[in-house]
């Protein structure tokens, strides 16, 4: 996902000598069905084609190690370099200048368009289109990340929406290969609400009338004033962070895809997923630095600042404990708060192990969850690729599956029948489990007590 930007500008400036094609070659079961990936080059705006690599055959023909692995290959179809993982976008060009010019000369440089046409034009998907997470605090509001559309929306908690922060469009500067990287919004402004100003938003923090937002694909936190109707970053430049780095005043220093957030006296705690870190933002110094993580990608306990994690997701604060689904380790982890905090995991062991199993602690297994919600004695897991919302009992350790069957799918009703599609975001209030059901481009309400689940429709707005 990193990459996708750089590509869509070195596609645009070498439109006559450059084609990408883009290989999908999967980790998770989840990802290997082609109406998934399908579902993803809707989502992530991909212009080229994909190969669906279900059997990984091209990845072990192309000898590739690593996600990204990019391969050169000549116009006479030789491999001619490769490159492993991101990459910086003024050196790439260079490369591929150089490329161009030594083929150019040689005459075997075709110049003539490669036919291809995307296969289908981007669905309408109603209200929302893949909503990432979702927040429901004590105000008695919905906050729902329309991560596709690049806003915000608060709506009731019977689906009536009152409020739409964002226009919808993207204030990345991304149209041109000249334009610098970094956003169009200048750090230090405010913007109404009907300015560009989110790009993938996703997880949400209230502060009485201050609601924070962990802004992806900008790589900044921002700042709502729900009372003024203005929005700032308070967090990151624009651009992401290519290496690591121990932070300082916050809008100084890139951050690395921050996906979800958890406020408490004063500090925002961010799921720094690119980065394999959990960070810290003090709003009354205006300072950020890790929390805990290393930036090396694994699943290690121990103390926060050499503990390793794995593209943490999803935040639930429960007192000092900050719980947090670790994706790619398919864990669930907790992080203590205060002097000589540790992070501990719950489930989950290792980056290749994965499934759909309840149990006890470790003997359970997740396939890459992507948000927690906290319940009084429990813990509420989005478990995405299984298509399931699980619980573990805080008191056992115990992990169960309390709605979804495991088909893909929008089944309202009984709540161990009902069905989801890669529910990425949740929520607890009041004895609902409010979900974020990203693929089928809806929320959805777990009812607790009774056991069964509804789909919200939104109105207004």
């Amino acid at each position: 996902m990193h990459i996708l930007p750089q590509l869509r500008k070195l596609e645009e400036k070498y439109a006559d000598t450059l084609f990408v094609i883009g290989v999908h070659s999967a980790k998770f079961d989840t990802e290997r069905a082609t109406e998934n990936v399908r579902a993803a080059v809707s989502r992530y705006n991909v212009n080229h084609p994909v190969v669906n690599d279900v059997e990984l055959q091209v990845m072990s023909a192309f000898a590739a190690r690593a996600w990204p692995t990019l391969m050169f290959i000549d116009p006479e179809g030789k491999v001619i370099g490769r490159h492993e993982g991101e990459f910086q976008l003024e050196a790439m060009d260079r490369v591929l200048t150089a490329m161009v010019e030594e083929f150019d000369l040689s005459g075997v440089l075709n110049l003539e368009p490669v036919p291809f046409e995307y296969g289908s034009e981007a669905a309408s998907h109603g209200v929302l289109s893949f909503p990432g997470k979702i927040l429901a605090p004590d105000d008695g509001n919905l906050y729902i990340a329309d991560s596709n559309q690049h806003r915000v929306i608060i709506a009731s908690d019977d689906g009536v929406i009152s409020e739409i922060i964002g226009n919808g469009e993207s204030p990345l500067a991304v149209d041109s290969f000249e334009t610098p990287p970094g956003i169009l919004n200048p750090i230090g402004s405010e913007w109404g609400y009907d300015a560009s100003l989110f790009d993938n938003p996703q997880g949400m923090a209230l502060d009485g009338h201050t609601l924070y937002v962990a802004d992806a694909g900008t790589h900044t936190v921002n700042r709502v004033d729900l009372e003024k109707r203005t929005v700032s970053v308070v967090a990151g430049t624009g651009e992401q962070s290519l290496i690591r780095h121990g932070g300082g005043d916050a809008t100084s220093f890139p951050l690395n895809s921050p996906y979800d957030l958890e406020f408490a006296d004063g500090i925002a705690y961010i799921a720094m997923a690119g980065a394999h870190q959990l960070w810290e933002l003090d709003i009354g110094s205006e300072t950020i630095e890790p929390f805990a993580g290393t930036g090396a990608e694994n699943i290690v306990d121990g103390a926060r600042l050499e503990a390793l994690l794995a593209q943490p997701y999803g935040l639930a604060l429960d007192g000092n404990n900050l719980f947090f689904a670790d994706s790619e380790t398919s864990a669930i982890r907790v992080a203590k708060i205060g002097e000589g905090g540790r992070v501990v995991t719950l489930t989950g062991t290792g980056l290749f192990d994965f499934g759909d199993r309840d149990g006890v602690s470790k003997e359970a297994m997740l396939q890459h969850p992507q948000d927690v919600a906290s319940a009084p004695g429990t813990i509420y897991i989005a478990d995405t690729y299984n298509h399931k919302i699980k619980c573990m009992d805080l008191s056992t350790l115990r992990v169960s599956t309390v709605a979804g069957s495991g088909s893909q799918g929008l089944v309202d009703g009984e709540a161990l029948r009902a069905s989801f599609d890669e529910p990425a975001g949740i929520a607890y209030r009041d004895g609902i489990v409010y979900v974020a059901d990203t693929n089928n481009h809806c929320v959805r309400k777990f009812d607790v007590e009774q056991g069964t689940v509804s789909t919200l429709e939104l109105t207004g707005g």
